[in-house]
């Protein structure tokens, strides 16, 4: 049986373990949770984290030292961040229109009088700018500041393509590097199945079936705004930029779709996606080992569809009117903190109390949203995970075209 079946077959076993757990009584589903399912869960995370940094740092050396031109590799950086700010700001006007179109909030039905919410403040933007350039490299490693060891890599990467023979032998040993970790990555997705069953297991069997029911409009809109953005935003892109297949880019891509749905982990799930992009995909694989980590850390679609929605249900929880003023403000500051906000711990509740704050309604209305935000997670990581993959094969494409038109002529 193939790896994709097994993980289809584990979520199904997963989700309909979790509803019963979510009847049975708390001490028992806690007793099950705490010796069971979360030791499985936490075991697959342990090991496909272990090998994020890794796999990003050897990729993203490899990457640039392969794509070697700075003016090429400024080139495509420059592509894969237009990508994700354009379809950022695409996902957040799907957001907002079936926001206000289905109206999942309704004023009264929730007690807005004793909830409490204490958010996390961002960063400002140029602190963000300003630390991309790690002033310790291992420290960035062990703490997996993404932003910093890519800064790294490039770096690395750079002078390695500059100085050609001379680093030869340190060039062949991140390729031995990389195939080494290409190894470990197969022999841990042969436990994906069993991960993937108990995270959503212990994920559904905590929520419970009366929170997801409560609710239920909210997590309906979202859900629709996260596949109209994929089956037609990435679909279209798939189709008329990149000149390939959607229905067999998201047919191969699954298995990583998977992955991300369970760990709710855009990092977690990169070293398959890459593996993925590049093997079953025909992603470069300097252009993948670069545009995916990068889109691992700023580009957030799915989180963006969230945002979007969050702030349309709490503003119609708390009876407040959002003008058209107030709609370009929620999309202009959303898609400026998606990346201002990178590597921030529960960067996607960060992001949306910045957007609320922008437009004046009351932060607490997260705590609203917070017990089913679990579930939703896992459905918009799945996208994030998309649209990276998306991105590096639309580039990927495009410069295969370009480099066929050079050699033609």
């Amino acid at each position: 049986m193939s790896l994709t079946k097994k993980i289809i077959i584990a979520l199904i076993l997963g989700v309909i373990v979790g509803i019963g757990l979510s009847y049975a009584p708390t001490d028992i589903f806690s007793t099950i949770n705490m010796y069971v399912l979360n030791p499985i869960g936490q075991i697959f995370l342990n090991l496909i984290m272990m090998l994020v940094v890794p796999i990003v740092f050897v990729s993203i050396v490899l990457g640039t030292a392969g794509i070697g031109d700075p003016k090429k590799l400024g080139s495509i950086g420059i592509k894969a961040i237009s990508f994700f700010l354009v379809t950022t700001a695409i996902a957040l006007c799907i957001g907002v229109g079936l926001g206000f179109l289905i109206q999942p909030g309704q004023a009264g039905v929730f007690d807005t009088g004793n909830i409490e919410y204490e958010s996390q403040s961002a960063p400002p933007i140029m602190d963000t700018i300003i630390n991309i350039i790690p002033r310790n490299p291992i420290e960035s490693m062990a703490s997996a500041d993404m932003l910093q060891i890519i800064a790294f890599a490039v770096f690395i990467g750079m002078g390695l393509a500059t100085l050609g023979e001379k680093t030869k032998g340190i060039l062949n040993l991140f390729e031995q590097a990389n195939d080494l970790l290409m190894w470990l990555i197969n022999m841990i997705m042969k436990t994906a199945p069993y991960g993937a069953f108990a995270l959503i297991a212990s994920a559904i069997g905590g929520a419970g079936l009366n929170a997801i029911g409560s609710m239920f409009m909210y997590m309906v809109t979202i859900v629709l705004g996260l596949i109209l953005h994929g089956a037609i935003t990435y679909s279209l892109m798939i189709k008329f930029i990149g000149k390939g297949s959607p229905v067999k880019f998201y047919k191969e891509f699954f298995p990583a779709m998977s992955v991300a749905f369970s760990t709710s982990s855009s990092n977690a799930t990169l070293p398959l996606a890459m593996k993925i992009a590049q093997e079953k995909l025909g992603v470069k694989k300097e252009i993948s080992s670069f545009v995916q980590p990068l889109g691992a850390t700023i580009n957030m679609d799915g989180t963006a569809i969230m945002q979007a929605v969050a702030t349309v249900f709490i503003a119609q929880i708390y009876a407040e009117t959002l003008g058209v003023s107030d709609i370009l403000l929620i999309i202009l500051t959303a898609t400026l903190a998606s990346i201002g906000t990178a590597g921030v711990p529960g960067v996607g509740l960060v992001m949306l109390a910045m957007v609320l704050q922008a437009v004046g309604l009351p932060v607490e209305g997260i705590a609203l949203i917070i017990g089913v935000d679990r579930i939703l997670d896992m459905l918009r990581t799945s996208l994030n995970t998309s649209g990276d993959a998306t991105c590096a094969y639309v580039i990927s494409e495009y410069e295969k075209r370009k480099e066929a038109k050079v050699l033609k002529s």
